[in-house]
């Protein structure tokens, strides 16, 4: 890899998770990119609000949070070589109930005021010179941080979701976050659809890609679940969240009473509506609850096909699909709702418009699954997807645009 710009660089990541995420997120990722490429990074906290605080007030990184506050020299911690990770003290407001605009405003700068103060204090530390400020899909508290944060250099925000869809977002999200994007230096997004989307605010708003975390994926002999065991072939399989908001319920339905040969495996939580739902009364429809990650492998690589069967909606429809790519990693055939942010696997996946669709599409993948040269295929578009890859792509939007303004 090798970054021109973002080289040598102070850099100031906010983003809406904190480090201690369970999973890990693209800001740590893009983080320990940025600094393996020498470049020194504070990784701020999401700091808490009085609403979240009270309602996990139980929860243990609530309460390691809590104890860092009275502890300062818990609040600037070296995590890893070149990046620092800031706990902050301050307890924001929680004011996104507030209707009338110009009182959320005032509410929202002094929330960004407190957390600027530490900001700045961490970075005077670190003795940040001209950092960058990047700041990852935050529209509402990030919104203020480039006028508040002392001397930055230039801003990106990162888009890797239309967060506007959801209610809690939508409310001051659909005024803020146009705005961030027009007084942004640089945009860049996971998908061609929200770089599309923040284009028509910013000129300078570009498609990075999205990396993925492939090596729980990489290629090894996986011991079948016991879950798995005395489930009868073909295996029709999904991992991940199985949510009414984002997956289609009669899709599910199709595939099973269609073809009861075929058994249906669904892995991960379910919301209410899931589990509730009829599927439970089908013979051939499985739930195995919820799974660890270092789980997943070993589920997919015993599906004999994997489905991500998506509603079509404002959330899903530009919505990065980085359960295909895990499929994929592992060679097996895919088929999946045909979506804007799906459009860049169409060499790789059947895209299917509807639920026949789906039946149509599972039976020609199952014929592709000893497929040797369809596996290597696959493989190799889905690690293709890296992190390094999308930093590489952001130095070059920042090269040129440095050009430009030369």
């Amino acid at each position: 890899m090798a970054c021109e710009f973002i080289k040598n660089r102070d850099i100031i990541l906010f983003a809406l998770k904190s480090w201690d995420m369970e999973i890990g997120g693209s800001s740590k990722k893009y983080a320990s990119v940025f600094a393996k490429n020498q470049n020194r990074v504070l990784f701020v906290n999401r700091a808490l609000d009085r609403a979240s605080l009270f309602r996990n007030r139980h929860d243990q990184k609530t309460k390691n949070r809590l104890e860092g506050r009275k502890d300062e020299s818990k609040r600037l911690t070296k995590v890893d070589e070149n990046i620092w990770v800031l706990n902050p003290a301050s307890i924001l407001e929680s004011i996104n109930s507030i209707g009338w605009t110009w009182a959320y405003d005032q509410l929202s700068k002094l929330n960004a005021k407190r957390l600027a103060k530490e900001i700045n204090k961490a970075a005077r530390e670190l003795d940040f010179k001209s950092p960058i400020l990047y700041i990852e899909n935050d529209f509402l508290r990030g919104y203020y941080m480039e006028e508040l944060i002392e001397n930055v250099d230039l801003t990106i925000y990162y888009i890797r979701d239309q967060l506007t869809t959801q209610e809690y977002y939508r409310k001051h999200g659909l005024r803020l976050e146009p705005r961030l994007i027009e007084k942004s230096d640089v945009v860049i997004a996971n998908s061609q659809q929200l770089a599309d989307y923040a284009h028509k605010f910013n000129p300078n708003s570009f498609f990075v890609g999205q990396g993925v975390d492939l090596e729980l994926f990489l290629e090894r002999d996986f011991p079948k679940p016991k879950e798995l065991e005395n489930i009868p072939g073909p295996i029709i399989g999904y991992v991940g969240a199985i949510l009414s908001t984002r997956l289609d319920l009669e899709i599910i339905r199709t595939i099973a009473l269609k073809n009861p040969k075929w058994s249906v495996v669904m892995v991960g939580p379910e919301d209410n509506t899931f589990a509730k739902s009829d599927l439970h009364q089908i013979k051939n429809v499985y739930f195995t609850g919820r799974k660890e990650l270092k789980e997943l492998p070993g589920f997919i690589s015993h599906f004999d096909v994997c489905i991500n069967p998506q509603l079509k909606n404002e959330m899903t429809r530009g919505n990065y699909p980085l359960k295909v790519d895990e499929y994929l990693a592992l060679g097996k055939p895919v088929v999946a709702t045909h979506t804007d942010a799906m459009e860049m696997f169409g060499d790789y996946v059947y895209l299917c418009e509807n639920a026949e669709d789906y039946v149509v599409s599972i039976e020609k993948a199952l014929s592709s699954v000893n497929d040797a040269a369809l596996i290597i295929k696959r493989k190799s578009f889905a690690r293709s997807h890296t992190w390094e890859s999308c930093v590489e792509k952001l130095d070059d939007a920042l090269m040129n645009l440095n050009q430009v303004h030369d």
